[in-house]
């Protein structure tokens, strides 16, 4: 019964060449994307709608006008106050990041419209050095803040960060101080902040100026809190709620207003700038 049996295979030696890089492995759901496909639909997964990290620049080319966008402070470099060492040296990290991605640091700021409305920008990116805020990053969201005030403009910070940047210890914490006091300013001058937060926006950053806004924004399934929640339960010795520092989480208990997907958040901030600043 020859003709049953399975007919038997030789290897060549030879692989077949595949490209890398075309292909990314949704986390959520596991579904095989393209790259061109995962680009085109905004970085968000076509099946379960899984945000994936999205790149200032790239956000920024979403969310305004075509060639509205004029960055400002561009030209800052963080410098190494403490001469940290550690097991990579401060100097030698910032420059391995800068090659890698482009930026000067973890934070792009500037003006732009969105549908003809001026606005004043920032938005965190974070592939460098998980966007922790030092003090470039608050000193950049800091002077757009008062650049707003000063043109009354509203404003919109889109925040992602590992929080504050150990290596310039306490020049870094000093930024959280800094960005809340220019809103403060900015509040007083009666002129909108929208804050949207972005997986994940954790430590000083929340605990700063990503919590001050008049409308408070979240992606979805985004972590969002202090500290994580392996930290929170080992200091609590306590079980966390289901979905605990998620964005639907947060939602639910009124921490946040909303929570708007990629695709439509353009849409969403046209509508809350029109209400937030009277406009017909």
């Amino acid at each position: 019964m020859g003709i049953f049996q399975k007919p038997q295979l030789k290897s060549t030696g030879r692989k077949r060449d595949m490209p890398e890089g075309l292909w990314t492995k949704c986390p959520s759901c596991g579904e095989v994307i393209h790259k061109i496909a995962l680009e085109q639909n905004q970085q968000v997964c076509p099946k379960c709608d899984h945000h994936f990290p999205i790149g200032a620049k790239e956000r920024i080319r979403s969310l305004v006008d075509e060639g509205s966008f004029s960055e400002t402070d561009s030209d800052l470099i963080s410098c190494d106050p403490l001469e940290f060492t550690g097991v990579a040296a401060y100097k030698e990290r910032l420059a391995s990041y800068r090659a890698k991605t482009g930026l000067f640091d973890a934070a792009v700021t500037g003006t732009a419209k969105i549908e003809g409305r001026q606005i004043a920008l920032a938005v965190m990116d974070f592939s460098f050095l998980a966007a922790t805020m030092g003090s470039v990053v608050g000193e950049k969201i800091t002077r757009i803040i008062e650049l707003s005030t000063r043109e009354r403009l509203p404003i919109i910070i889109i925040s992602a960060s590992g929080g504050a940047r150990m290596y310039e210890g306490m020049l870094s914490l000093m930024q959280m101080a800094k960005t809340c006091a220019a809103l403060a300013r900015h509040a007083q001058a009666r002129l909108p902040y929208i804050s949207i937060l972005t997986n994940p926006t954790t430590a000083g950053v929340m605990a700063s100026f990503a919590s001050l806004g008049d409308l408070i924004i979240a992606e979805p399934r985004a972590m969002i809190g202090f500290a994580g929640p392996r930290v929170v339960k080992e200091t609590t010795h306590q079980d966390l709620p289901p979905g605990f520092q998620t964005s639907e989480f947060l939602v639910k208990h009124g921490l946040i207003d909303f929570i708007v997907s990629r695709h439509k958040i353009r849409a969403t901030l046209v509508t809350c700038l029109d209400y937030l600043c009277h406009r017909s």
